[in-house]
């Protein structure tokens, strides 16, 4: 049997592929690693997956004079640059060298399969949200009236947060909110499982607060892949306060911006609509209470009115109560008048009488019916003691007789 050395067998193998492989193949998949050295060359190893498993591996190269425009175009026309996670679809040539072994040239790269596989993916997440049928649960619940207590989930240091604090602290209302914030990774494969802990961290908090806002400052289409997580997009939906979002791009709308309580552009904007949620329960809340001052202004005047004419059916009343009263004075002054009169005239009579008793006793009608009447010292003599010897007067009708006691009999 014929030995071959493995410099003998690698060239044979490298002949047998020259011979029967294409000059190229149009290739899915996914960059597993990527680094560029010094020189400009770019290398990769591209992998492909089955449930999370890798299945297929192999090396690749772009080289610098094909890397860097192929590079400049790709992210221009995605939004995002050649990374590491991404799903490609690369034109290559299969090369086999008797010293590094099996390898791929990388030729020419298609973006729109890149755009389209993001949009596939998107869209799944969106069918699988609809078909658990979560997809409209957070957009559903009941408006924030107001919001004062407000979680964030942000990082700490990204500036979209200062953004955000500094646009509620310089309202023109002079409102003042109550923000807590619960750290978060915002991109990359590990953010998704860190704004679920977020979440969960709220949920298991003491505090009640009025919503949720979850907010970067911008940056890549890719670094915003990780808003179009399933499980995140699951949660949120499901999440039993208002969530805003603010992740600060404008080219595409991630899952999270579709399930969102609300989408906003940026983490201003966001602050913004918080603000002016206030501003309208601040005004309705005047409407409200000039609604009110009315009403009590017009039950006043209702009531002022019944009391008028209160006082009114009083004083009619009064006016009653008088006009009997005069009445029953008049009677009264009619009836003491003929009760007088009959009174002054039952006493004339009786003083009539007198008077003719007291002129039928009078003494000198006496005497002139024939009595005569003695005294002694201008005293009748019935009440006085008498002596013989003492003057004694007799008057008669005609005459005075004066004469001296000359006997007594007892």
């Amino acid at each position: 049997m014929e030995h071959l050395s493995l410099f003998q067998l690698n060239k044979l193998i490298q002949k047998t592929l020259d011979g029967h492989l294409d000059a190229s193949y149009w290739v899915i998949a996914e960059i597993g690693e990527l680094r560029v050295n010094q020189n400009g060359h770019c290398y990769l190893e591209l992998v492909e997956k089955e449930n999370n498993n890798i299945i297929a591996k192999s090396r690749a190269t772009i080289w610098a004079n094909n890397y860097r425009n192929l590079s400049l175009w790709f992210e221009k026309m995605t939004g995002q640059s050649l990374q590491q996670g991404l799903k490609i679809l690369c034109n290559l040539n299969v090369q086999f060298h008797e010293l590094y072994g099996l390898s791929y040239n990388i030729r020419d790269i298609d973006a729109n399969f890149t755009l389209g596989e993001r949009a596939r993916k998107r869209q799944e997440v969106i069918l699988k949200l609809q078909e658990d049928g979560v997809f409209d649960l957070n957009k559903s619940l009941e408006a924030p009236r107001v919001m004062k207590k407000i979680a964030v989930i942000s990082s700490p240091s990204a500036a979209g947060y200062e953004d955000f604090l500094n646009q509620l602290d310089s309202n023109r209302y002079g409102y003042k909110f109550d923000v807590t914030l619960f750290k978060s990774i915002m991109q990359g494969n590990t953010a998704p499982e860190s704004m679920i802990n977020a979440l969960l961290a709220i949920h298991n908090s003491n505090s009640e607060f009025d919503g949720v806002v979850i907010i970067r400052g911008g940056g890549s289409q890719i670094d915003l892949d990780c808003f179009d997580d399933y499980e995140l997009a699951a949660h949120c939906c499901q999440f039993p306060l208002p969530i805003l979002s603010g992740i600060g791009h404008e080219r595409d709308e991630s899952v999270l911006d579709m399930i969102a309580f609300r989408s906003l552009k940026t983490p201003t904007a966001v602050a913004e609509w918080i603000i002016n949620v206030n501003m309208d329960f601040e005004i309705e809340l005047t409407q409200k209470f000039e609604q009110l001052s009315k009403i009590v202004l017009q039950s006043l005047k209702f009531e002022q009115q019944r009391v008028n004419q209160i006082v009114s059916k009083i004083k009619s009343s009064g006016k009653v109560v008088q006009v009997n009263e005069n009445y029953r004075l008049n009677t009264l002054k009619s009836n003491l008048k003929t009760a007088l009169k009959h009174q002054l005239s039952s006493l004339d009579s009786e003083l009539t009488l007198k008077a003719k008793i007291i002129d039928h006793l009078n003494p000198q009608n006496i005497l002139k019916r024939g009595y005569t009447m003695t005294s002694k010292n201008g005293k009748p003599i019935g009440s006085q003691k008498l002596s013989i010897g003492d003057i004694i007067v007799t008057t008669t009708n005609k005459m005075t007789i004066n004469s001296k006691i000359a006997e007594i009999n007892e």
